[in-house]
């Protein structure tokens, strides 16, 4: 895969995580803080591949966990 189809793959995923996280009610604090973090910033920058920030497949594993999800709802 070239560089911009994994741009293009990392900003679907993460529009996934921001749509499945606003389905299950949770902000993005509530999220974060239930990943382990004490802001949003590492959430709302892979929710918005921000600066090329992306989720990486543990984070992509604990979201699912705790929005019980199959991780593949987050990479379709």
């Amino acid at each position: 895969m070239n560089k911009l189809n994994m741009e293009e793959i990392h900003k679907k995923i993460g529009a996934n995580v921001a749509k499945c996280r606003k389905e299950a009610g949770l902000s993005q604090l509530d999220l974060s803080l239930k990943l382990g973090h004490k802001s949003v910033s590492i959430l709302a920058s892979g929710e918005r591949f921000y600066h090329g920030k992306h989720f990486n497949i543990n984070h992509l594993f604990q979201i699912a966990n705790i929005l019980d999800i199959e991780v593949c709802d987050l990479i379709q």
